[in-house]
């Protein structure tokens, strides 16, 4: 009877010893954290044990800066983890979104990011509902896309020296106001029939901003506002509207996209696409100004993110095609295309659609 008396508090301290000590030392609320990051070299947002991701990288902060226990890393659902959006293979991000359970002391924002890679950042944090997941609570996200102008150039005369005309910049921006509204999408990402319901997507905008210049080369960024994206959505619908402008194929074929039969549609590379906002519009108006939450704004931290922007993801841009000439290499791909109902695609294409992509479901 003594011997038990004596191991069982041992027992109890050993056990103790082996318990995440995370919640003893800090306390933690329920947060939307805003981070951007430079996709180029990471295969994506979401964690693959064998890939290099952005998740990785955030986890081992976390660990680093002992704000989550070894266990929950490896187990994220256990501190309610979760992104708004899912970016794939060499995407990057402005403002993405995570909710979890974090400290909230002063400081947090700069510890992580004492432990993070130069090109992922985190900027800021806000308290939100016990409840609140940053993807259910999404309403809309917004994607850029950045190429050369040359891309909208006749067949044949693409070089980096093209500019385009006002006329030619006016024809894309109204191409891709076509894909405005309500639709079927099932031409716009793989393995979705078009009997899907999940096919049908909102856009709520998509607009053109002012070509600018770097590095003698052009180039444009367009900007989708829409409820959620399938994968390779962006990048497809991108690069049928050059198709149109370049005068390959008519502009009847995305209204032909919109139907039953299955056609073949180039996608543009991955270089360009990056998230750049994340919307919460319901849950602000709800929660926003109930006294304990804040409305998930990030005015405060906009120059930062500005900033972070122009020194990472955009060069990135700047130097694949500058370099690695990403649009000028595709372009020549794109009359390879039927653009119509998918029979025989060249093996080298499929591939490169199965490869990469971005899409939030």
């Amino acid at each position: 009877m003594e011997t038990a008396s004596v191991k069982r508090p041992l027992e109890e301290a050993e056990e103790e010893a082996k318990r995440p000590r995370v919640e003893a030392r800090v306390r933690r609320k329920k947060v939307a954290l805003l981070m951007g990051y430079s996709g180029q070299g990471y295969f994506g947002m979401q964690r693959n044990h064998q890939m290099r991701t952005i998740e990785e990288q955030l986890f081992k902060a976390l660990l680093k800066a002992d704000f989550a226990s070894a266990e929950e890393c490896e187990n994220p659902q256990s501190m309610f983890f979760q992104r708004a959006a899912r970016t794939d293979k060499n995407v990057s991000a402005a403002k993405q979104i995570v909710s979890l359970k974090l400290c909230t002391d002063p400081g947090v924002i700069d510890t992580l990011n004492s432990h993070l890679p130069p090109e992922i950042r985190t900027f800021g944090l806000r308290r939100v509902t016990k409840n609140f997941n940053s993807k259910g609570n999404c309403d809309a996200r917004t994607y850029s896309y950045t190429f050369p102008t040359f891309a909208l150039s006749p067949v044949g005369q693409e070089n980096e020296s093209y500019r385009a005309t006002p006329e030619l910049l006016e024809k894309f921006a109204q191409t891709l106001k076509l894909y405005e509204g309500t639709k079927n999408f099932h031409n716009f990402t793989c393995r979705k029939e078009f009997v899907d319901p999940s096919s049908k997507r909102y856009i709520i905008s998509f607009e053109c901003l002012e070509p600018f210049e770097e590095e003698g080369i052009e180039f444009i960024e367009c900007r989708v506002k829409g409820q959620s994206f399938m994968m390779h959505q962006i990048r497809k619908m991108v690069a049928l509207a050059i198709a149109v402008v370049k005068g390959i194929v008519e502009p009847e074929i995305i209204d032909k996209a919109y139907g039953a039969l299955r056609l073949d549609l180039p996608m543009a590379p991955g270089l360009g696409l990056v998230l750049q906002e994340v919307h919460y519009d319901r849950y602000n108006k709800k929660f926003g100004k109930d006294g304990v939450h804040d409305p998930l704004v990030w005015e405060a931290e906009e120059a930062a993110v500005m900033k972070f922007q122009k020194d990472y993801i955009l060069p990135t841009i700047i130097d694949g095609e500058k370099n690695g000439k990403s649009m000028l290499n595709w372009i020549v791909t794109l009359p390879l295309h039927t653009f119509d109902e998918k029979r025989n695609v060249p093996r080298n294409l499929q591939q490169e659609e199965e490869e990469e992509g971005v899409g939030d479901d």
